[in-house]
């Protein structure tokens, strides 16, 4: 069947009302049979393994929340969770709808919970007493990486916050959260070994440099990694290095490299070694509450500050004894150290793409590509062999405004912007360069949400949404099986979904109707 006639047929079942009954993303197999599923009074669900068991009572809660009757049953439920071998993908799922109830197969528990967040949207569009189509649907994602990032050094939005946001990320089979925890503005995860970095390093944020210290304690960060893990998330902390420093050598000035006039003390220094010292001891308390395989440790936009490294004398020693020839070796230099430090701590480095040319080996870092107006460093980070998440700022920097007549986000040159369609379509090329993405260097896609134009939930929820949905889509759903306008029909549900959630979003459907929620302004 070629990708046009696929098209045309999804748009044909937008009009005939099938959608897959609602789901996002889209699953990459769909298949309606004859015959439809009664929603009973009282949904059972039941297990063939404790590991599938113990996704019930979350699913059971999730249906609760709907006003729905749910229970785990000994017996066989109206929905059964059966482990399925030839499931080999993890994150595989096969679900049948038959009118004597779901059948949901797997072969690890993280299948079985992806077909379980599709079940929850086929009730929910159903709705109590209603009906679903008899339907096949086999399942797995395009992408291992389907991300988002929450910048919380600019503005600190809490723990209920993030939560709900992880909440929505596991609906939407979303699996990697990227915790951009320090920056300039303000250091918000606890160090014990290191007080001055909450106590004096996380007071103000990027609005008002005189906000009193926000950050989260380590049992806090334990609590969410918990949460996360439980909805088959994996966070993914950015200690950022070495520049995007300010917060922790305001807190700690004897390892300040300086700064620019604009951008004062924004670099640690790497010509001391106590430097190196105090960064690897933050690094093993990370890596103690963080589970991941992951550091992220920025790299970038250091020219921004490290003006002052001509004129320091420790520098000046370093580049005599190692023979560097300039500042751009400096920054090198201490990438691969901090680099090593990190694989010695078993895990494995993840920068912004400027570290695409600092030498660090492939094996053990994966790049992210953000900035769209270089391709060519797209391009050197496939010849050089690492592993990279597509995430530049046009479409998916998610502080760039969704329509025109929105004054509080970015825009780019020429007025250019992000509209849910052009994530949805994310990652033609495009929006690459028309550079290739075709390999299987290319872990998947992430979603950024730099905080400088958002300071409360409502803001960020705002951004985010219905982004999220297209992002989702984009990241899970095969080309073959996309079709905006059978997104855009199966939208309604999940912006009612939204509603009834609580959740601030934009309307692009009515933007008249949907106000933008005002962002901030800076003292």
């Amino acid at each position: 069947m070629t990708r046009h006639f696929t098209a045309l047929v999804l748009l044909l079942f937008s009009f005939l009302g099938v959608h897959s009954q609602e789901i996002i993303p889209y699953p990459n197999h769909y298949e309606q049979q004859e015959g439809k599923l009664i929603i009973p009074k009282v949904i059972t669900v039941s297990a063939e393994s404790g590991e599938f068991s113990s996704l019930i009572p979350g699913f059971v809660g999730m249906l609760e929340n709907l006003s729905l009757k749910a229970k785990e049953t000994g017996k066989k439920g109206w929905i059964q969770l059966v482990r399925n071998a030839l499931c080999h993908n993890p994150e595989e799922y096969r679900l049948t709808v038959s009118p004597a109830g779901i059948v949901v197969e797997a072969g690890c528990a993280n299948g079985c919970f992806y077909g379980l967040q599709s079940v929850f949207q086929l009730i929910n569009s159903a709705g109590t007493g209603g009906s679903i189509p008899c339907a096949v649907i086999r399942d797995n994602p395009r992408y291992g990486w389907r991300g988002l990032m929450l910048d919380e050094s600019r503005h600190f939005l809490g723990m209920k916050e993030v939560k709900k946001l992880l909440d929505f990320m596991a609906l939407h089979k979303l699996n990697k959260f990227h915790w951009h925890l320090t920056d300039s503005p303000g250091w918000r995860i606890e160090i014990k070994r290191y007080p001055l970095l909450t106590s004096v390093g996380a007071i103000g944020n990027f609005t008002d440099p005189d906000t009193p210290a926000q950050y989260y304690t380590q049992a806090e960060i334990t609590e969410i990694v918990q949460y996360a893990a439980e909805r088959f998330i994996e966070v993914i902390p950015e200690i950022d290095m070495p520049g995007h420093a300010t917060s922790a050598v305001k807190a700690y000035p004897e390892f300040s490299g300086g700064g620019s006039e604009r951008y004062p003390n924004f670099t640690f220094n790497p010509g001391k070694e106590g430097t190196y010292t105090f960064l690897t001891d933050i690094l093993k308390e990370v890596t103690t509450l963080f589970p991941s395989k992951y550091i992220h440790i920025g790299g970038d936009e250091v020219h921004f500050g490290n003006q002052q490294w001509n004129h320091l004398p420790e520098i000046e020693e370093l580049m005599k004894a190692e023979g560097l020839e300039n500042l751009v070796a400096v920054e090198h230099y201490f990438l691969n150290r901090m680099s090593d430090s990190i694989r010695t701590l078993g895990k494995t480095v993840i920068g912004w793409d400027e570290v695409v040319t600092a030498g660090l080996p492939a094996s053990n870092t994966v790049v992210m590509w953000w900035r769209q107006e270089r391709p060519e460093q797209l391009e050197k980070a496939i010849s050089k062999g690492y592993e990279i998440v597509l995430c530049p700022r046009l479409p998916l920097y998610l502080d760039f405004v969704q329509h025109p007549s929105h004054k509080y986000g970015r825009k780019w040159s020429k007025g250019e912007y992000a509209p849910i369609e052009k994530v949805y379509h994310f990652p033609d090329t495009s929006y690459t360069s028309g550079i290739s993405v075709a390999t299987p260097l290319i872990k998947g896609i992430q979603g950024n949400a730099w905080t400088e134009v958002i300071h409360t939930p409502e803001r960020l929820q705002f951004m985010v949404y219905p982004r999220l949905s297209a992002l989702a889509e984009a990241a899970w759903t095969q080309d073959r099986s996309k079709n905006y306008e059978n997104f855009n029909s199966r939208m309604e549900k999940m912006m009612e979904f939204y509603k009834k959630s609580g959740i601030v979003f934009f309307d692009y459907k009515n933007p008249d109707l949907s106000p933008e929620v005002a962002g901030p302004e800076r003292r």
